[in-house]
């Protein structure tokens, strides 16, 4: 990581007053700072999605029946879903990888997606573990893969999308397990959610907490994989591997920043290359970001998940991408300082 003293003098010298650029300088820093590099690079960029299902669905814990992962995934298949409207809008190359899915994978699926099942969905965390650590290492693994098939095809800007009926239900368990918040102020309505279905998840969401807990500090994966969904523990794998490899992770909203917490908890250090694109309408998502020292670029009050709100914060790390790398400095243009 670079010294921020050092970038903070390059965009002191530029042909500019003196941070004249509010936020937008601050998050040239953090951009800067994350690739170790006074010219950090956001093209070419890579949001991969990761799909899976969950056996909580069944206890009630949210408004939509397991079939609508199934048929969400169709529709990214088929290029009509938001993210990929966005992601073409943003010139963001889109992957989605089926890492626990209980449908079977689309006929003729396009070159984008990658079958990778650790198996079909996830066992139900209200009344048991819903993985074992053999299938949280296998999740991580691939999600570990495809950041690196990412850095391999030039990729310095990475995102992490997910698709998952039901999944903010461990999103909020991995939250109040490692963010340190109250269960049931972790727990929102998910998409279309009402007051019975807050009332189910809260009582779900806090006895396998409490179920999982004992387990943390002598077998934290363990504690985790109780909680989890396969598709988060493959962004948290996601995420260690691409840190590793020097890229900015640029971070989407609740679902995707319990996958951030497991990759700080099992690969310290990761959170150093994050940047929170926003904060959720979730209410734990802002105990998350907290916990990771992460302050969000947008607060839009969004909740869909899909990698959706990192995409719409992609023009704010273009434009602090470009500040650094093309203002001429004063010097060059025969100014002082300008203050």
């Amino acid at each position: 990581m670079m010294d921020e003293a050092r970038i903070w003098a390059h965009l002191d010298g530029l042909a500019k007053p003196r941070r004249s650029l509010g936020r937008l300088e601050r998050l040239a820093v953090d951009l800067a700072r994350s690739q170790g590099r006074l010219d950090p690079v956001t093209q070419p960029r890579r949001l991969v999605l990761f799909a899976g299902d969950h056996g909580c669905v069944v206890d009630g814990c949210s408004a939509w029946p397991q079939a609508v992962t199934g048929l969400m995934v169709a529709a990214i298949c088929a290029g009509r879903a938001t993210s990929n409207a966005l992601a073409a809008a943003q010139r963001c190359a889109l992957r989605l990888v089926d890492v626990g899915m209980a449908t079977p994978p689309p006929r003729a699926p396009p070159a984008f997606f990658r079958a990778a099942r650790v198996a079909s969905g996830t066992a139900s965390l209200a009344h048991g573990p819903a993985m074992d650590e053999s299938q949280f290492a296998a999740a991580w693994a691939i999600g570990a893969e495809e950041a690196e098939a990412a850095l391999g095809a030039g990729c310095r800007l990475l995102i992490a999308g997910e698709m998952g009926i039901g999944n903010t239900t461990p999103a909020a368990c991995l939250t109040a397990l490692l963010a340190g918040c109250d269960p049931e102020a972790a727990v929102g309505l998910g998409a279309g959610g009402d007051a019975a279905l807050l009332d189910r998840k809260r009582a779900i969401v806090s006895a396998a907490v409490a179920a999982a807990r004992p387990l943390l500090a002598t077998r934290p994966r363990a504690a985790i994989a109780a909680l989890a969904g396969f598709e988060i523990v493959a962004m948290a794998g996601f995420f260690a591997a691409g840190a590793a490899g020097g890229a900015t992770l640029l971070l989407d909203g609740y679902v995707a920043t319990a996958g951030a917490l497991i990759a700080e908890r099992c690969a310290p250090g990761t959170r150093a290359a994050f940047l929170a694109a926003h904060r959720s309408a979730e209410p734990g998502h802002g105990a998350a970001l907290a916990r990771l020292g992460l302050a969000p670029l947008l607060d839009w009050e969004m909740r869909l998940g899909e990698g959706s709100g990192a995409l719409v914060a992609l023009p704010l790390l273009d434009s602090a991408a470009a500040l650094l790398r093309d203002v001429a400095p004063l010097e060059a243009i025969g100014a002082g300082r300008a203050d």
